[in-house]
């Protein structure tokens, strides 16, 4: 007799950005590979904390065999995952870290404050270490966006020269982050550089920089495909490799593995690498061409 395949339910914050597309297919090419079910759970309101309670108890009511799972927000959800434990599903948390760590078997993303402080100082000394930089924060809540944030002012402590001037939220979205810069360029009477926590932002910044006819640099965060067309164009300084793709490809191959009776890190943290127009050409292709990671080389000794 054949044996059922076991269901994944992945958790992804919305369906605007490109990001968790990228993340919802990594786990599809990984369950497919290793002969189990994705089933995706998205708020149709973008990190919306009541949808996303709902849906996991929507999920709950299927039994599947792990959650695959990024919280909209930092602490909201921490009551709903708790109902995740006591039912006895193992979740694999990736991109935007639980609180509590009790509360996931492993999980996977990159040290955030990292990614901003070396993308940050990336953009400051293509500055010249001076000017005025504003910050372009993403979702209120998200540890991702917290700590981004304070990666790109820590950074600027080592540039007497660059002041930070302000900062808006984008929440993680490029419309969101078009009208954050639209305010700051109403607010701040001098920009030279644009610090966003991911490239959605970045390239909504670009669109209301190039409309206000005002010239500045800016550095995204993620990697994602435009945001490399826009490197490779001169629009875009540099961006961060955040790739949610891979970042996903990992945490589902964990809870197949973890499934399978074997032993799985509890973090598996992504190196850092900035983007930019001279090394650019490795990301340079769709998120469908991408390939997962290799397990063993990504999931060696807890870097933490």
């Amino acid at each position: 007799m054949q044996m059922a395949r076991p269901t994944i339910a992945v958790f992804t914050k919305n369906r605007l950005n490109p990001a968790y597309h990228a993340a919802r297919l990594g786990a599809d090419r990984v369950a497919a590979r290793m002969g189990a079910v994705t089933v995706h759970y998205v708020p149709q309101q973008p990190d919306n904390v009541g949808e996303q309670r709902a849906l996991i108890d929507a999920a709950l009511a299927t039994r599947p065999a792990a959650f695959v799972f990024v919280p909209v927000h930092g602490t909201h959800m921490d009551a709903a995952v708790q109902k995740i434990r006591a039912a006895g599903v193992p979740v694999f948390n990736l991109i935007n870290r639980l609180r509590n760590a009790d509360d996931y078997v492993t999980f996977v993303g990159a040290d955030d404050h990292e990614l901003a402080s070396r993308t940050g100082a990336f953009l400051y000394a293509a500055m010249g270490g001076h000017g005025d930089v504003v910050i372009l924060e993403g979702t209120p809540g998200t540890i991702s966006s917290r700590e981004r944030t304070r990666g790109f002012s820590d950074a600027a402590h080592s540039f007497p020269g660059i002041r930070i001037a302000g900062a808006r939220a984008g929440m993680f979205l490029y419309e969101e982050g078009k009208r954050a810069m639209q305010a700051l360029l109403a607010e701040v009477p001098r920009i030279d550089g644009v610090a966003a926590t991911n490239d959605s932002m970045a390239l909504g910044a670009l669109e209301a920089l190039a409309a206000a006819g005002v010239t500045a640099k800016v550095v995204g965060i993620n990697a994602i495909p435009d945001a490399v067309g826009a490197i490779k164009a001169g629009r875009l300084l540099a961006s961060a490799d955040f790739d949610a793709f891979k970042i996903s490809c990992i945490a589902t191959e964990a809870a197949l593995r973890y499934l399978r009776g074997k032993s799985v890190p509890k973090q598996i943290l992504l190196p850092v690498q900035v983007v930019h127009g001279d090394n650019c050409a490795p990301w340079d292709r769709s998120i469908e061409a991408r390939e997962c990671p290799d397990w063993d080389r990504e999931s060696g000794p807890d870097p933490a």
